[in-house]
């Protein structure tokens, strides 16, 4: 059975967070340049995933590390939307913590089948 590769997930989380992250910033009635920080993290997850295809190590750990941030960058927006009542905010930032969430796993998964091997 073909395991999906890790530069895989880590490509689509990079495309969901420049796609949805952008589509947010754009739909906003005020839009904030902080609005944009999973785009930018989109952008250098996505300009790393050669380097994860290719098993850098060095590119992957700084990957895993900025899907990390992202992870934790995401729990504000989430609250303020919720605060708010923006369902379509609260979908849209689930989407990005869920692909986020799917991008670590596998990460997590490949180093510690890295490590059995």
């Amino acid at each position: 059975m073909n395991q999906i590769k890790p530069y895989q997930v880590s490509a689509l989380n990079a495309i969901s967070l420049i796609v949805i992250g952008g589509y947010g910033y754009l739909q906003s009635n005020t839009p904030s340049p902080t609005a944009l920080i999973p785009v930018i993290f989109g952008v250098l997850l996505l300009a790393m995933n050669s380097g994860i295809k290719s098993e850098n190590k060095l590119i992957a750990h700084i990957a895993v590390t900025l899907t990390l941030i992202m992870l934790f960058g995401l729990a504000m927006p989430l609250l303020g939307a919720i605060d708010r009542s923006d369902n379509y905010a609260i979908m849209r930032i689930t989407v990005m913590i869920a692909t986020t969430v799917g991008a670590m796993v596998s990460f997590i998964m490949n180093f510690i089948n890295a490590r059995k091997s």
